[in-house]
């Protein structure tokens, strides 16, 4: 008889699926809390899989949520690359304006690894892959060339290289949440807009 397992707010057991049951194996070694948080929250699990989305690809390569897409990418710095990026980032102070130029960057983040000898980027974007780089060789190419001359082998963002540079060094995410895969940069500004016309409005009216 298949294991079973009560589902999150409801008074009937299901068949544990075969992956999460897996999982109860791959687990059987871990620490005892480990062992224990995995049993209290299998049945949201279950509830989970039957739910599940499949990401898609986002072209070329990464993961696509909906109309939202990811890219990961970690690259060796060249020798000084560290000190001259962090003195650029700094400089910024968190100010990334030319971003919004390309009108579909969701986030950005950059993580100096190893002793400052690589760096992880990450972006969320809309769309797919090659309109995403195409919107960054076309619109800000200079300000990228200034962040990523200090990675080795970066071919500029004039080159017809660069893509391959990009793909090469990038990571598609083994796992990726989105809390609103169906809504676009442009989109999401667009709410906060009707928002905050709806609450000046209340205001007004009370």
């Amino acid at each position: 008889m298949p294991p079973t397992v009560t589902s999150t707010g409801d008074q009937h057991t299901l068949p544990v699926p075969p992956n999460l049951q897996k999982l109860r194996e791959i687990y059987a070694d871990a620490p005892e809390m480990g062992r224990v948080a995995l049993d209290k929250i299998m049945g949201e699990l279950q509830a989970a899989v039957r739910s599940q989305q499949k990401a898609a690809t986002a072209g070329r390569i990464g993961l696509r949520q909906g109309k939202v897409s990811e890219l990961t990418a970690i690259v060796k710095l060249t020798p000084g690359g560290a000190k001259r990026l962090r003195a650029l980032l700094d400089a910024l102070g968190n100010n990334f304006q030319g971003a919004d130029i390309v009108g579909t960057l969701h986030d950005m983040r950059f993580v100096f690894l190893d002793n400052d000898t690589k760096l992880l980027f990450a972006t969320a974007y809309d769309g797919d892959w090659d309109p995403y780089i195409d919107d960054f060789s076309t619109k800000i190419p200079d300000a990228l060339d200034v962040l990523f001359c200090n990675a080795e082998g970066y071919p500029g963002m004039h080159s017809p290289a660069v893509r391959d540079w990009i793909a090469d060094n990038q990571i598609t995410a083994d796992a990726w949440y989105v809390a609103n895969p169906n809504l676009t940069v442009s989109e999401t500004r667009r709410l906060e807009r009707v928002g905050k016309a709806v609450e000046e409005l209340l205001d007004k009216i009370q």
